[in-house]
């Protein structure tokens, strides 16, 4: 496996020394040899590149750092925000190109980029460099039953004309033409979405309304009703048809599908099969269907974005950029890219445009269509803040509630994104005077539970990348950096796993001593470091009992039985947004807990 360097070797006395004396990824004082790489939650989805990683250039060593918490793109770009992101940067969706351009290496001028579809390169092309490149795209169209299809010698529609003639044709048969996922309302957004990329939302006007309306310079009103009357027609021949049960996405394509109730699925959902188990029946994709038949498109979606710290391209650094690109070519060659696909992924494809796959693949028509330039990327980011809610009122007019129609939705369109403008700034509820060690994340965090839990202290686990490759959901990994603080920016800081906490009643010896011990969350001996928070910075006495404060999953239950473990149900997000919000200012030395 591949060889590790850990950010702080001696973990036994990790809880008793500063953390912060690990130096940080963009820190001078890094002088290591190995990379920097990012482990995004867990190195197991790219656990068979690194294995061709190692086999290739046994040379490249790899410091993890692990981040396990419950952000992992907004904890990406804050990272790029404060200039402290890996050498290796992985992210998963290109949140602000600017800042992309300023904190990343051009890789434009290297080999492997040429590998690369044109049409993919020019979408992910910043001011004509090339700074993130995706390792592997999902695809999305419309799912369909091929068999049934086959059966009755129905043909794919190539125009709404067509579209509109075949669901007649469903319906005369006793079957419904489509179903519409609704379970999560991202999938009517990108049903609506993805029907205007169809027609005007991909040509540059359209680009150009999308920038505009997001920064408050343009409304829905005046640019959506053509769409919104195409929607309408394909809710009027029975595409868009609801569950009434609102199940999942997968259920649906399981159920409508694989027992012959539909033709059609609409619905944002990467599938893990090809045919369906019961019947054999084969599944198939189609792209969304424009009116003229001119621009019948696919959705992709990048599984992740990489890219390479421009500090490497700094003098003194020649060799970690000699073995960045040497990554990275691997990474975009034939073999690494084979990494990223198998047979449980048959909607994932390469981003070579050499990569052949067979025709009868699922996604043969998509590749062909990524050549072709018929391929445009899911819309997501920038409307994250209002995209449920606009879907939210797409599911409504679907499913023919609260007398919701297209009119009402272009307004409602235009009301939240002003909402979301007029109030933007009440989501900032505190402010980061500095960034924070790892330390002092935990220290922060640790504060705020012990506020609110009314014990006296708090046990942190502190999370950092073992060299088994072990990482710690439940524990902290991601700092606080210095600016604003919104909802987002707490999702980072706290850990994945959420929900309740946990008061045990112990002296403080026994408390002292646990810390020095560690938490062994594996069980393998090899414990994460425990921070121990106490009201007031007191040093705990040594033969008074008292109440201490465990972050969810945090303790093993051999504490939890030694100690009496006493469950509460609680957010820490919510516990830690209330606190950060009643403090306004928060600073690595201030915020005393009294």
């Amino acid at each position: 496996m591949i060889k590790k360097t850990l950010r702080c070797l001696t973990i036994l006395t990790a809880a008793a020394m500063l953390l912060s004396s690990c130096a940080a990824p963009g820190s001078s004082e890094n002088k290591s040899s190995a990379l920097t790489w990012g482990t995004w939650g867990g190195n197991g989805r790219f656990e068979k590149f690194l294995t061709l990683l190692d086999e290739t250039y046994p040379d490249i060593d790899l410091d993890f750092i692990s981040y396990t918490g419950g952000n992992m793109t907004g904890y990406s770009w804050a990272q790029m925000r404060a200039d402290d992101i890996p050498d290796i940067f992985i992210t998963s969706q290109i949140l602000d190109e600017a800042l992309a351009k300023e904190r990343l290496a051009d890789l434009s001028g290297y080999p492997f980029v040429g590998d690369l579809s044109t049409a993919l390169l020019d979408q992910v092309s910043i001011d004509g460099g090339v700074y993130l490149l995706p390792t592997s795209n999902a695809m999305y169209g419309i799912y369909y039953n091929k068999t049934l299809m086959e059966e009755h010698g129905w043909e794919l529609p190539a125009d709404f004309r067509e579209l509109e003639a075949l669901c007649k044709e469903i319906r005369e048969a006793g079957l419904l033409p489509g179903v519409v996922g609704t379970h999560l309302t991202g999938s009517p957004f990108s049903a609506v979405f993805n029907l205007a990329k169809t027609a005007w939302l991909t040509t540059p006007e359209g680009m150009n309304w999308e920038r505009d309306f997001l920064a408050g310079n343009a409304t829905a009103r005046g640019m959506w009703e053509s769409t919104m009357e195409y929607v309408q027609s394909y809710i009027d021949i029975g595409m868009f048809h609801t569950d009434p049960e609102d199940r999942n996405s997968p259920q649906l394509i399981l159920d409508y599908l694989g027992n012959r109730k539909a033709v059609f699925c609409t619905t944002v959902q990467l599938v893990n099969i090809t045919e369906f188990p019961e019947t054999g029946d084969k599944l198939g994709m189609m792209p969304y269907i424009g009116q003229d038949g001119s621009k019948n498109v696919y959705m992709y979606n990048p599984t992740y974005y990489f890219g390479i710290s421009n500090r490497l391209t700094r003098p003194g650094n020649e060799e970690k950029l000699e073995k960045a690109i040497k990554l990275l070519s691997l990474l975009f060659s034939p073999k690494g890219q084979a990494t990223f696909i198998s047979e449980s992924t048959p909607c994932v494809t390469s981003v070579l445009g050499s990569m052949e796959i067979p025709e009868n693949a699922l996604v043969y028509d998509a590749q062909q269509a990524m050549s072709q330039g018929r391929v445009f990327k899911m819309t997501y980011a920038h409307w994250e803040h209002i995209l449920s809610d606009i879907g939210q009122a797409y599911k409504e007019w679907f499913r023919g509630e609260n007398g919701m129609d297209g009119e009402k939705c272009i307004a409602r369109m235009d009301e939240l994104q002003q909402n979301w403008l007029d109030n933007s700034q009440e989501y900032n509820f505190c402010q980061s005077t500095a960034d924070f060690t790892l330390e002092q994340t935990a220290r922060l965090v640790g504060k705020a539970l012990g506020a609110a839990a009314g014990t006296d202290a708090v046990m942190v686990p502190i999370g950092m990348f073992q060299e088994d490759g072990t990482e710690l959901r439940s524990g902290i990994t991601g700092k606080l950096y210095a600016g604003p603080v919104n909802t987002e920016v707490t999702a980072t800081i706290c850990p994945g796993v959420d929900g309740s906490y946990c008061v045990m009643y112990m002296t403080g010896a026994q408390a002292k001593e646990l810390a020095r011990a560690g938490f062994d969350a594996a069980g393998s001996g090899n414990p994460f470091p425990y921070l121990l928070v106490t009201r007031g910075d007191k040093e705990l006495e040594d033969d008074v009992s008292y109440q201490v404060a465990f972050l969810a999953q945090g303790y093993t239950q051999e504490t939890a039985d030694a100690y009496g473990a006493e469950t509460r149900e609680a957010s820490l997000r919510s516990i830690l947004r209330e606190w950060l919000e009643k403090e306004k200012t928060v600073s690595p030395e201030g915020n005393p807990w009294e």
